[in-house]
């Protein structure tokens, strides 16, 4: 009987990085796979995820992105610009809660009460979650988290919002302070460039106006933040090509 050899932890990670780099080349690929996001996106495929109930608007491989930084990072604060259906709010405090952590802070300019019900209705998850109502890009709102995080840098944020190149690039000036060397920012949605303008879904922005636009003017302006390539290159299909920004200095 021939003894199973198996590869250690490093050699396994090895593995998998040298995949990645060649997957990540391999244009035909990558082609076959964004063709089929824009054809899935006429069924809302993106929008077929829960978490606890709720809608996270999210593809799970990008889900597990933000997991595997968040297990990384261990932030004491997420900020998610965008609240929605709150599934993602409460993907995040459930991570809070077994990683540590303290809260997780969601905006968005319109909050239902009944959504408010639902987000508080599970627990210790729960009481983590802070709702803030008010644009992404006041002042007034900006200060309510400073309030709440103090000078804390260990924090993650998630610019997912109103998705025009000015609303995203305002938004990454003005939260990309908070972010301490090491930890992240993940402009949300990139992957819109690449979309064509949706008949099905008529939206105000689109290619040559979104967030993949307004993070390429935001790192012409910034040298403390790069594009994490480990993350990207493994992410095949994703809504945030190139979103996932750890600052470096």
């Amino acid at each position: 009987m021939t003894e199973k050899k198996m590869l250690s932890r490093e050699e396994f990670e090895g593995l998998l990085q040298e995949s990645a780099l060649s997957m990540s080349q391999d244009d035909g690929l990558i082609r076959r796979a964004r063709d089929l996001l824009i054809d899935a996106d006429k069924y809302r495929w993106v929008h077929q995820t829960n978490w606890l109930g709720e809608p996270l608007l999210n593809l799970p491989q990008d889900m597990f992105a933000i997991q595997n930084i968040i297990y990384k990072t261990r932030p004491k604060y997420i900020i998610e610009l965008g609240v929605a259906w709150g599934g993602s709010l409460l993907f995040y405090s459930t991570l809070l809660m077994v990683l540590g952590g303290e809260k997780v802070i969601g905006i968005d300019i319109y909050i239902p009460d009944d959504l408010r019900a639902r987000l508080n209705r599970h627990g210790l998850v729960s009481e983590k979650i802070i709702l803030i109502t008010g644009s992404s890009v006041e002042q007034t709102t900006l200060a309510k988290i400073v309030s709440i995080i103090s000078d804390s840098q260990e924090v993650l944020v998630v610019l997912d919002s109103y998705h025009s190149h000015d609303h995203v690039l305002a938004e990454l000036r003005l939260y990309s302070p908070l972010v301490g060397k090491g930890h992240y920012m993940i402009c949300s949605d990139t992957i819109v460039e690449y979309i064509p303008i949706q008949e099905h879904r008529p939206r105000p922005w689109g290619p040559g106006n979104n967030p993949k636009t307004a993070l390429e003017a935001f790192m012409e302006e910034t040298d403390s933040f790069v594009v994490d390539d480990v993350v990207d290159k493994k992410l095949l299909i994703t809504c945030n090509p190139g979103g996932y920004l750890k600052r470096i200095k």
